[in-house]
């Protein structure tokens, strides 16, 4: 009995997914959760486990294609002691377009199902090009005709237009006037991978296109630039009493957690108290109004195989010291192994990224919109500091010191405000409340 392998909903948002790898070729047995493929959707890159056991019988959507959810991408055989024909991987020209669940149907993160005669909803084409039925009610949303829809330039296999085709066509329309034809998503000329082969030749030189994620990345990080005017704010904390704490403690925690206690928990913790105070640092622009986030979503970057991923602790607010450090620990792990799911980096109200592994002390992070501030640390460096005892006596001692560095949207976030807020983080990590770890 063969099953059919779907492309997986990897979240709300997520419409399509792009085959990266086959992890498996045709013919060969699969074991029950043993991953099977690796996927990459406009958030994150994920390995997929395969929810049956069995032979690969057929691969019908090759690497680097694009397919909306639901589409059909391979089969499976459970019945290993059949015989069954693996001579054949299907190839399709127009991906998902005979192999796609119906618009709208409900796809679990994958499905599996047995292959039988169904009836198939097909996307209608027009002019000979293939549009998904969500890339079509876009275009109806937004009174596009026919003839412009034909003219946007598509990433996805065979040229089809995606969502995040259509949707920056879109954005570049509303600021320019001017269709978007030959952009690319960063807002740079597409280039022809075989023209820059010729312009930068081996051996001297190495070209290699930008992967799904680098390439939103880079998109991202240039709209933010264009959206938000950043601002930054930087502090020296002094953060003794939070290493002294943490070298006394870090085996018994490990014992007790399962894991290694990181300074991030402390950091979060203290960004969680601050923004409890100043509610606009959590909050987000939408043309001329703010718009206040009554919970605090806190994205921890995190560095993964494919670049900096920015996943997301749900309610920090009201969480623990431990529970939050579980749950950085828990999608630190998860983003490096490829598990994140998509969803995971989305609906940050405020985002923390710590450049200090890597050993730099001070760095100008930015914006991760639609938020408007994000904090970088740096690290903790062991310094000769002057301090001054309450009747005003100075002297020298060795503390470990940190910079944070607090960028901001001066939309809404003055100086003044920026520079409370950053003073109330250093604030918390002075005055730690150690009773939290326990």
């Amino acid at each position: 009995m063969q099953a059919e392998i779907v492309m997986p909903k990897m979240g709300e948002s997520i419409q399509e997914g792009k085959v990266l790898r086959w992890m498996k070729k045709v013919g060969d047995k699969i074991q029950k959760d043993e991953t099977i493929l690796e996927i990459s959707t406009d958030k994150v890159d994920s390995e997929i486990p395969s929810p049956v056991g069995g032979i690969l019988v057929k691969i019908l959507v090759k690497e680097q294609e694009t397919v909306p959810v639901g589409t059909v991408i391979a089969l499976v055989e459970s019945d290993v002691n059949s015989r069954v024909d693996t001579s054949t991987t299907v190839q399709l020209s127009a991906p998902a377009a005979t192999h796609e669940r119906p618009a709208g149907a409900a796809v679990p993160a994958i499905v599996v199902s047995v292959a039988a005669g169904g009836k198939d909803e097909r996307n209608a084409k027009r002019g000979g090009r293939f549009y998904s039925p969500l890339v079509r009610s876009i275009a109806q949303k937004e009174q596009i005709p026919e003839q412009e829809l034909d003219r946007i330039d598509g990433t996805g296999a065979n040229g089809r237009v995606t969502k995040h085709d259509i949707l920056e066509y879109l954005n570049r329309r509303g600021v320019t006037g001017v269709p978007s034809a030959g952009r690319g998503d960063a807002g740079t000329a597409k280039i022809d991978m075989a023209d820059l082969a010729r312009k930068y030749p081996p051996p001297n030189y190495r070209v290699a296109a930008m992967d799904n994620v680098q390439r939103r990345m880079a998109e991202h990080m240039v709209r933010s630039v264009a959206t938000s005017p950043h601002v930054a704010a930087i502090d020296e904390v002094d953060v003794t009493a939070i290493v002294a704490f943490r070298s006394r403690e870090a085996e018994r925690f490990e014992k007790q957690e399962g894991f290694k206690l990181t300074y991030t928990p402390f950091f979060a913790d203290a960004v969680v108290c601050a923004l409890k105070e100043f509610p606009i640092v959590n909050a987000s622009v939408e043309g001329d109004a703010i718009i206040y986030k009554t919970s605090i979503n806190l994205g921890i970057a995190v560095a993964s195989p494919t670049g900096l991923l920015v996943p997301v602790i749900r309610n920090a607010g009201e969480r623990s010291f431990l529970v939050i450090a579980r749950a950085i620990n828990d999608i630190a792990v998860r983003t490096r192994s490829k598990k994140l799911m998509p969803d995971e980096v989305l609906g940050g109200t405020f985002s923390i990224t710590n450049y200090g592994v890597f050993g730099n002390i001070i760095g100008i992070p930015i914006i991760n919109q639609p938020q408007v501030a994000i904090l970088g640390v740096g690290a903790i460096k062991k310094r000769p500091m002057v301090l001054t005892d309450e009747a005003g006596n100075d002297a020298i001692a060795v503390r470990s010191m940190t910079y944070l560095t607090l960028s901001f949207d001066h939309r809404i976030i003055d100086g003044s405000i920026g520079g409370q807020f950053l003073g109330r983080i250093r604030w918390y990590l002075e005055h730690f409340d150690f009773s939290k770890v326990a």
